[in-house]
């Protein structure tokens, strides 16, 4: 399967893109047609140089997306079938290739099986679906001692040891992929046995052979999870912390201990790598705009499966917290249309700019995709990679402190993006500098 070798993604967040309710006091039956506002994206998308399209939720649920409450209808907040067909028709036309988020490790509190299980007990035929322990002496009206998702008493643990689940998920899969999706991004998937996973997805690709598989994983075992579980990847959390952390604390040591241990994950398989998502600080408020290049230039030029968190490429702002709502300031309402230059301030035009030149330069070398990297030097305020094939090499070099530096050109001599000078075979990085060197 080659084609996932050539997508950089947009991701975006559905419901806070289209300004839905969030949390709406009663449950939302009335469908409203929102989804049309992302087709009017689409182009800003491609204009940016990706040519993929993950979205988060889009099924039916209680709240965040995440509470699932049918897996086989759009949530009545963005739309109907007909909006979504028209949704990825449109990216078809584009060439866009679409990923959708599937959250198979639990459902919302609300969901007509679970509620089945509240009315019936033991007796109820969904029972099957639950991570439940029955205690004895259970009776109607007691509460149901269902497992949940970290804590979050909202949302209701499947119980992936049963046949039940297996046919729920698949089923689920292979609707949307017969609707001509692209894949999957596995929500929870850490949560979830990879023997599970292992079971089902054989039997999925059995009729898709070329979906592509995303598991959300934080922390762990990456390789192992992946071979065990039989995904197609994982979500890279420990570089983009490495990334993150490095910058803003001026300690690129952590960053450079990040891509190494990013680097060794390639014997196996391709990570998917981001400096931003839907789930944490957005990367201009984690570093600050003015370093935030810095953060994009080795997104872009290291090994991996990249994504665009939607907003980044202005450098929105946004701090995720740990409470109710904590999540809504990394996931806002866009407007109708994407804002002209002359609409935004002259940093957003930079980061923007910034954003387009490193994707145009990703698109230029595709063998980035798999190349090595190696770490020339790094300091606490300096780091310098070569990634690089026997054909051809890439260097990128940061200086996230407030002097001057020279640092070894890495055996290139043309600036491709990024500002700086090179001197006999070394690189003079202005404060704040960054620097990408290509042949």
């Amino acid at each position: 399967m080659a084609w996932p070798e050539h997508v950089l993604w947009w991701q975006l967040y559905p419901l806070g893109f289209v300004g839905a309710p969030i949390r709406p006091e009663q449950p939302v039956a009335e469908v409203t047609h929102r989804l049309p506002r992302i087709e009017g994206w689409l182009d800003h998308l491609l204009g940016l140089g990706l040519n993929g399209l993950l979205l988060g939720p889009v099924f039916a649920s209680e709240t965040h997306g995440y509470d699932t409450v049918d897996h086989l209808r759009v949530d009545p907040r963005l739309g109907d079938d007909a909006d979504f067909d028209r949704l990825l028709a449109a990216c078809q036309e584009r060439g866009i290739r679409v990923l959708l988020d599937g959250v198979f490790n639990h459902v919302g509190r609300g969901h007509p099986a679970f509620q089945d299980v509240v009315a019936r007990g033991p007796a109820s035929a969904s029972a099957e679906l639950f991570a439940i322990d029955w205690p004895e002496g259970w009776t109607r009206g007691d509460p149901v001692p269902v497992a949940d998702f970290e804590g979050h008493g909202s949302l209701v643990a499947l119980d992936h040891g049963s046949p039940a689940v297996e046919r729920l998920v698949a089923e689920a899969m292979r609707h949307w992929l017969d609707r001509g999706i692209d894949g999957w991004r596995l929500d929870a998937a850490y949560a979830v046995p990879p023997s599970f996973w292992a079971r089902v997805l054989p039997e999925v690709r059995a009729r898709h052979p070329e979906a592509w598989f995303l598991g959300e994983v934080i922390h762990g075992d990456y390789a192992g999870f992946v071979r065990d579980s039989g995904v197609d990847t994982v979500t890279q959390y420990e570089l983009w912390q490495g990334i993150w952390h490095g910058i803003a604390d001026r300690n690129l040591w952590e960053s450079a201990h990040a891509i190494r241990r990013h680097d060794a994950l390639l014997r196996s398989f391709v990570p998917q790598t981001f400096v931003g998502n839907h789930d944490v600080t957005r990367i201009a408020s984690a570093v600050g705009v003015e370093r935030m290049p810095h953060a994009l230039a080795v997104l872009l030029t290291v090994a991996g499966t990249p994504s665009v968190y939607a907003g980044d490429e202005w450098a929105w702002s946004g701090v995720k917290e740990e409470r109710l709502g904590g999540d809504d300031a990394v996931r806002p309402e866009f407007p109708a249309a994407p804002p002209t230059a002359d609409a935004v301030a002259s940093d957003a035009r930079d980061i923007l700019r910034h954003t387009e030149r490193l994707i145009a330069l990703r698109r230029r070398n595709p063998w980035l995709h798999r190349a090595h990297t190696d770490v020339v030097e790094v300091t606490n305020a300096t780091m310098v990679l070569r990634t690089a094939t026997a054909e051809a090499a890439i260097v990128t070099a940061l200086n996230v402190g407030d002097a001057a530096v020279r640092v070894p050109a890495g055996g290139l001599a043309e600036v491709v993006a990024g500002a700086a000078r090179v001197d006999g075979g070394m690189l003079e990085l202005p404060p704040r500098g960054w620097a990408v060197l290509g042949g």
